[in-house]
């Protein structure tokens, strides 16, 4: 008889960590089930999720690049926060339905979660990106009550998105090259403050353009965080580590968004306790 099993969806997918990070919690917890990964090309993707909700033993699929949005017209509900972000990357059938979620948002905040508990006088995360990603982080801080400051190669495209997801916010578009040379700006006492500085895009992975950002565009005490996991130690963490800040690799936001995922499908808690065993593997 078949195991239950999960998976991933993109294209390309072969690069994908979510295969390591379940396949290590259902060994963990010892349960008798599959995560894999499966390429499926944007035109399939209506015939590829029609199939599988006539299987059984489908627990559901995360969802990676590009297929975000392009599923959405697929699925019969999204949950509130996946509709208003206007992506899903976890996929679960319940009730014979296909129900959207999006496990991004709280993944990406989780290891964030002790700074937004506290109180401030004042927040703002600068965001480097508008694509994919970007619309989870950015509904993510918004709705934590940050002013953002959304930098991309085309700021008209970072204004709607602002506009989008909230549109009542003080937010600011600016053009990507904005932060790549020097400023003089004087940042005012920023004790008390929480700044964010945000690599929300593809720049900085491996086979891809650098990412040019100028430390001086960083207030003090500034929190840098990367979503790429390829490399891991990208150069703009290193830059930020030598200039003194405090840093967040892409594999926090990678593991927490997996740790809701696992739930729905396997409706188990991930031995988070484990995280440094399975920061090993994901390395190795």
């Amino acid at each position: 008889m078949s195991r239950p099993y999960a998976e991933v969806i993109g294209d390309p997918i072969a690069q994908s960590k979510s295969p390591a990070i379940h396949g290590f919690w259902l060994g963990h917890l010892a349960i008798d089930a599959a995560y894999r990964a499966s390429r499926v090309d944007k035109r399939d993707l209506g015939e590829f999720l029609a199939s599988r909700r006539t299987d059984r033993n489908w627990r559901g699929c995360n969802v990676t690049m590009p297929h975000k949005q392009a599923v959405i017209p697929s699925l019969d509900r999204l949950d509130p926060l996946a509709a208003s972000v206007g992506a899903v990357n976890t996929i679960v059938p319940e009730d014979g339905q296909l129900v959207g979620y999006n496990t991004d948002v709280p993944g990406f905040l989780e290891p964030l979660r002790a700074l937004l508990d506290q109180t401030h006088y004042f927040r703002m995360a600068r965001i480097l990106g508008t694509g994919g990603a970007a619309r989870a982080i950015v509904k993510g801080l918004a709705d934590e009550k940050l002013v953002i400051v959304l930098a991309g190669r085309d700021p008209a495209k970072a204004r709607a998105l602002l506009d989008e997801l909230d549109p009542a916010g003080e937010h600011h578009a600016v053009d990507i090259t904005h932060f790549a040379s020097p400023t003089d700006f004087s940042f005012d006492d920023r004790e008390g403050c929480l700044d964010l500085v945000v690599n929300a895009s593809s720049l900085g992975m491996t086979g891809q353009p650098p990412l040019a950002f100028d430390m001086s565009h960083a207030p003090p005490g500034s929190v840098f965080y990367d979503i790429v996991t390829s490399p891991l130690d990208t150069a703009f963490l290193q830059s930020a580590r030598a200039a003194g800040f405090r840093t967040v690799d892409g594999l926090s936001m990678l593991i927490g968004q997996a740790d809701h995922a696992f739930r729905r499908f396997f409706g188990k808690v991930p031995p988070r306790e484990a995280d440094a065993a399975l920061r090993a593997v994901l390395a190795a």
